[in-house]
């Protein structure tokens, strides 16, 4: 059996999402011995093109798919409800689209009511229209990311809480629930870019990745541990998840991504992630994700 956590997203997205399939999803996931399964983030679907990934990305039309996203908090509460032991993840939550106290309650709450199963997977968001129908400068990304979450770890923490930074203020107060674990829910930062890296490194957080090519892996994987190691933390104890967009086959694939294909080649690439410190593999497929759960099985077991 494969040391390497393995997850699955839920179908919350476009018109296979529905109440009944997102509970079909994680039942099955957690009966067959899954470890997470996973919501995600999106406000809208613009009618005009977009730029993906975020200024100065490629421009095309959004996918359908953004049309409609069920909310990743209010989906994992409804999953937690219907499961005990799988853990709940979001891949990423957009978190500057929330004032800090609010976000970090509402984590706070599933986590306790899940009985402490949250991952929060946390990132800055990309799209300018979602910033602007949010109401919020896309100025505050970066310096004032970090800051979201050093105030979200402040209302985790004992109370009473209080924060003064540059862009959120929050008043000496008690604030609650606290969530299960002293500290906070486990949180894993969403990046790509070596600043975005070099942050989640220092601020001692764990890292979520979209699995593309492995040399690009790599070098993000020892720019985050470098900057951690620089910030006094100890680079190997701090989590590392790859998020894999594509499907697992039940016949090899002629060059197959990374951790795609059968499942005797995922399991050889799982081999590689190991190597790398990676603790946590999961996929967002293509596909009806009932289709693919079986393949995942035999990964489990494997």
């Amino acid at each position: 059996m494969t040391s390497i956590k393995l997850g699955v997203h839920l179908p919350v997205a476009g018109q296979v999402a529905s109440p009944a399939s997102i509970a079909e999803v994680a039942e099955e996931a957690e009966r067959i011995g899954l470890d997470s399964v996973w919501s995600w983030d999106r406000l809208m679907r613009p009618t005009v093109p977009i730029a993906m990934g975020g200024p100065g990305g490629p421009v095309m039309e959004a996918p359908d798919d953004f049309a409609s996203v069920y909310d990743p908090i209010e989906t994992l509460t409804y999953v937690a409800a219907r499961t005990s032991r799988i853990s709940l993840g979001t891949s990423v939550l957009d978190a500057l689209f929330q004032s800090p106290v609010i976000l970090a309650r509402r984590l706070a709450t599933l986590d306790r009511l899940s009985g402490g199963r949250l991952i929060a997977g946390i990132g800055q968001g990309w799209m300018a229209q979602e910033f602007e129908a949010a109401g919020v400068s896309m100025s505050t990304r970066g310096a004032g990311f970090e800051e979201h979450l050093l105030a979200m770890r402040a209302v985790w923490g004992p109370d009473p809480v209080s924060f003064a930074g540059r862009h959120y203020r929050i008043p000496e107060a008690d604030i609650g629930p606290k969530p299960v674990r002293a500290g906070g829910p486990g949180v894993v930062v969403g990046a790509g870019a070596p600043s975005a890296l070099q942050r989640a490194g220092r601020l001692g957080l764990g890292l979520t990745l979209v699995i593309f090519d492995w040399n690009t892996v790599s070098e993000s994987i020892a720019t985050f541990r470098a900057a951690a190691g620089a910030a006094g933390h100890e680079p190997d104890a701090l989590p590392i998840m790859l998020q894999v967009n594509g499907n697992v086959t039940e016949d090899p694939v002629r060059e197959p991504g990374p951790l795609l294909g059968s499942p005797e080649q995922v399991a050889a690439d799982l081999e590689k992630a190991a190597k790398l410190g990676v603790g946590h593999v999961f996929w967002h497929f293509d596909e009806n994700p009932l289709r693919s759960l079986p393949l995942l099985a035999q990964l489990r077991r494997a």
